[in-house]
């Protein structure tokens, strides 16, 4: 404990002095709570930490429970990758794109793919009119993504692709992209997000029902960890569910609840703990209110270490480990007086580092309104280097650890998130839980709340709903012209008319087979994609074997 009880009782007799001072003066006529809707109290004290201990609940640096970072060096030693989230067009568009980032001084590539590629349907298909290459790059086939990678070492680079029920047919790719460079597996660095729960609970964008989905994850797990044992085959992510409209707390809770249901997933296939879980990996939202998301970071890595040695029984220390990219709150930009992003942005990102994130994206100031333009990017990507080279924060390791208004936010996440996660378990566990709607209507509730406040203005958005301009500003917007549908297509149509079909035919007909006799579906989808088979093409497999899954509509 940092405060011996006869201490504590004189502090607390103070504090109700100070309360009562405090309660004589008039106050400002606003709601003191964080976006989340939890209270603030308008003082915090050691009193208000009675039984904190700081070994057990703080700790060092890169040591158990890991609350005040996963690595004892910190940003003292390397700082968090730089991975601005680009994708659009063409692959040739964004292999441009790539090169520009990199040139700026990004760290890490991250890679956005349109609506066909993340619902499995080809740039040719009748459901991707319109779509192609809109909100992100068009990949159908092996040939796209050789495209998307020209010209970019993979064993000198860290990747991350945002894909979830075609993740497994994108990642082989990128495996056959890294031998036709001769990269071995075993140099390969990166993270597919490959979170099928949290597309159930959040995103929806998925091919089959929830139990074949996991599946098909835990296949991607456990031939990673044979076989590509620097990658993370998962990234689990509360991102969306933050952007579906949940509180912070259900943010925590549902992502831990997520990689819960990973890891005995994983356990009942045969996986040892020991073995997969320092390759899973964790995907965070970064909003407007700092000390709530710094809070949450904290109680993050501080749960999950728990959890994993306490629940688990997992004995290898780089188990504990809660390692998380973040994304600044697309969710928190306005389409009205945009500029004002740029500050909200570097607010969030400043949260990020200061809850000592390994990654993180910041978000352009035009995406509210449009992929962003070279521009926009390059301010999001020198907000993250001027917080790096000259705000000091860095300088020394979780600087806040040790504030009591902090640490208070810090136990009150955690004692909320795991609430839910024991009323999760009370149901059966996180896909029982989906199947029955939990989650999803505790998010539509939250958000249904938020909305009201603000149409209320009970919660100010500045220039939404105060200090409002009629004077539009406009900015340059990033345009995908409709040539890049055509220019896709005509190298899909090449693709079919030089592959080997028949043998593009037995490839599927494989993965067919070993879909229905439950083995890991990895090394047939690898096969297929070396013969040219598209992402549709086996997407129409899973269609086939596993079902379509349809949103029963718990609201």
């Amino acid at each position: 404990m940092l405060f011996n009880r006869e201490e504590l009782e004189i502090i607390k007799q103070e504090k109700e002095k100070w309360d009562r001072e405090y309660e004589r003066f008039p106050k400002r006529d606003v709601t003191f709570t964080t976006i989340s809707g939890m209270e603030v109290p308008p003082l915090v004290t050691p009193a208000d930490l009675e039984g904190f201990s700081y070994l057990s609940e703080l700790g060092f640096p890169g040591s158990y429970p890991f609350t005040r970072g996963v690595y004892n060096t910190m940003y003292r030693g390397r700082l968090w990758t730089m991975r601005q989230f680009a994708g659009f067009g063409s692959p040739e568009d964004t292999n441009r794109r790539f090169k520009f980032l990199l040139e700026q001084g990004q760290t890490g590539l991250s890679t956005a793919f349109d609506m066909p590629t993340l619902m499995g349907y080809d740039c040719d298909h009748p459901k991707a009119t319109g779509e192609v290459g809109k909100e992100g790059v068009s990949v159908s086939s092996l040939a796209d993504m050789e495209v998307l990678f020209s010209g970019i070492k993979l064993d000198e680079v860290t990747t991350s692709m945002t894909i979830n029920c075609t993740a497994s047919i994108v990642f082989a790719m990128y495996l056959v992209v890294a031998e036709k460079q001769g990269v071995g597996w075993d140099r390969l660095d990166g993270t597919i997000q490959n979170d099928m729960l949290k597309e159930f609970i959040a995103q929806r964008e998925w091919i089959c029902p929830p139990r074949p989905s996991v599946k098909i994850v835990v296949d991607v797990i456990e031939f990673c960890t044979k076989y590509v044992p620097k990658w993370h085959p998962v990234s689990i992510s509360g991102y969306h569910i933050r952007e579906a409209g949940s509180t912070a707390i259900q943010e925590l809770a549902f992502t831990i609840a997520d990689g819960i249901g990973y890891v005995e997933e994983c356990i009942e296939r045969g996986l040892n703990v020991d073995d997969f879980a320092p390759q899973l990996s964790f995907f965070f939202n970064v909003h407007n209110d700092f000390f709530e998301e710094i809070a949450k970071f904290r109680a993050a890595r501080r749960m999950w270490a728990r959890i994993m040695k306490e629940r688990f029984g997992a004995r290898n220390p780089r188990s504990w480990m809660l390692k998380t990219h973040a994304q600044t709150a697309g969710c928190s930009l306005t389409a009205q007086q945009p500029l004002n992003n740029i500050v909200r942005v570097a607010i969030q990102a400043l949260a990020a580092v200061l809850g000592g994130v390994q990654s993180l994206h910041t978000n352009s100031m035009d995406e509210t309104l449009a992929l962003p333009t070279e521009e926009a990017v390059k301010v999001a990507l020198r907000t993250q280097q001027i917080i790096a080279e000259e705000s000091g924060v860095v300088n020394s390791i979780d600087p806040l650890g040790g504030s009591y208004l902090l640490e208070f936010l810090t136990n009150k996440m955690e004692k909320e998130a795991l609430e839910y996660i024991k009323k999760i378990d009370e149901i059966g566990g996180i896909i029982k839980a989906i199947e029955l709607g939990f989650p999803q209507k505790e998010i539509a509730d939250a958000a249904y709340r938020y909305q009201l406040e603000l149409d209320r203005k009970e919660r100010v958005v500045v220039g939404v709903n105060k200090y409002v301009s009629d004077k539009e500003i406009p900015i340059p917007t990033l345009k995908i012209d409709d040539s890049v549908c055509d220019r896709q297509k005509e190298r899909l149509k090449e693709v079919r008319r030089m592959r080997n079909s028949s043998a593009v035919r037995r490839c599927l007909q494989a993965i067919a087979t070993a879909a229905r006799n439950g083995e890991n579906l990895m090394p047939y989808i690898i096969e297929a994609v070396k013969e040219y088979a598209t992402l549709g093409e086996i997407s129409d497999v899973f269609r086939e074997v596993y079902g379509v899954y349809r949103d029963p509509g718990y609201f």
